[in-house]
């Protein structure tokens, strides 16, 4: 065990030093496809400006941290259901279903998919549009396992099949995510390593017809795709902690492989484990942040589970709000 700790450390503080920091801020963007794969869905995290690697421990941590769905509260079932209202229209919806077997073994179902109005095609011979309606899908579903290894040791893995689909052009591809926690214990300390979206370039199939100079041509090869793959490190301590009051700073360093390095900061106040207010803020994004990120929850405890409310506000610069609610449900 001592020896897969060593390793871990060591791939973790090499990959932080050569790739993140002489870098950072630097921007790779555009350089993937399935970028819907990088928005965080649930309101929790946002509202922590998605400082998630290392506290993520509800049914959405099977897209930040998959090792952290044996840390929560789960029981017999943990289920989490989470919408955004997203950009020009969209909504992204998440659902998380988490169960435990034995008593050391996890499993998780997540789906995830991103829906738009129709839009209407534009081309650059017809920029007011061709009068086709066009659809643009995004969908995600994958499968979960972690297990505790020590009291304080877990790991995760994902595996995930994601489509993407923009007209009559579609993509698949299948991806895994590796996910490690270890609880340090002091001021109840703990950190978290993920690495997401592993998977290989695929080229699209389908076929589209695009007008040019020499007239209409049919389109049907394609280059291959990449996606957004990203390493993160993260961690949290609580400087304040008893039965009344708890504050729980978050940190987390993401490198992504198609946009700049990012350093996110957060604060979770908690009264009596019942009511919850965060801030967060995230360093070295494209488009900046007009305010810290903003959330509260509430917990509520009953004889045969829990259920969660969680609620965070995002201002971008230029995009504006986005609106995230969480619902959660265990049963004990």
């Amino acid at each position: 065990m001592r020896a897969i700790l060593s390793f871990i450390l060591l791939l973790s503080a090499s990959t932080l030093f050569s790739q993140v920091l002489p870098t950072f801020g630097n921007s790779r963007t555009g350089s993937t496809g399935m970028q819907f794969l990088k928005i965080a869905p649930d309101a929790r995290t946002s509202a922590l400006g998605g400082a998630a690697a290392g506290i993520s421990n509800d049914p959405t941590a099977m897209f930040w941290n998959p090792a952290g769905i044996s840390r929560g509260d789960t029981g017999k079932l943990d289920i989490a259901l989470c919408h955004t209202s997203y950009y020009a229209n969209s909504n992204l919806n998440y659902l998380g279903i988490v169960t435990k077997k034995g008593k050391y073994s996890f499993f998780g179902l997540q789906v995830l998919s991103l829906n738009y109005d129709e839009m209407l095609e534009a081309t650059e011979f017809q920029p007011g549009g061709t009068g086709r309606l066009v659809n643009i899908n995004n969908t995600l579903i994958g499968l979960t396992y972690a297990r505790i290894l020590t009291d304080n040791f877990s790991f995760g893995v994902n595996a995930k099949w994601a489509n993407e689909g923009i007209a009559d052009v579609v993509v698949n591809n299948v991806l895994f995510d590796l996910g490690l926690t270890y609880n340090i214990g002091l001021m109840n300390s703990k950190f978290g390593v993920s690495f997401a979206n592993f998977g290989v370039n695929v080229a699209p199939s389908g076929e589209v017809n695009v007008l040019k100079m020499t007239g209409e041509t049919n389109i049907q090869n394609f280059s291959e795709v990449s996606v957004p793959s990203a390493f993160r490190i993260g961690g949290s301590f609580d400087p304040i902690r008893s039965s009344t009051n708890n504050l729980m700073i978050a940190m987390q360093l993401s490198h992504p492989t198609d946009n700049n390095e990012t350093l996110a900061l957060g604060a979770e106040y908690a009264w009596k484990k019942l009511l919850f207010g965060r801030m967060g803020y995230e360093f070295g994004s494209d488009e900046k942040y007009a305010i810290p990120t903003l959330g509260m929850g509430i917990k509520l405890r009953k004889r045969l589970g829990t259920f969660r409310i969680d609620y965070s506000l995002s201002n971008k610069e230029r995009l504006g709000n986005l609106h995230r609610l969480t619902l959660g449900i265990c049963i004990l």
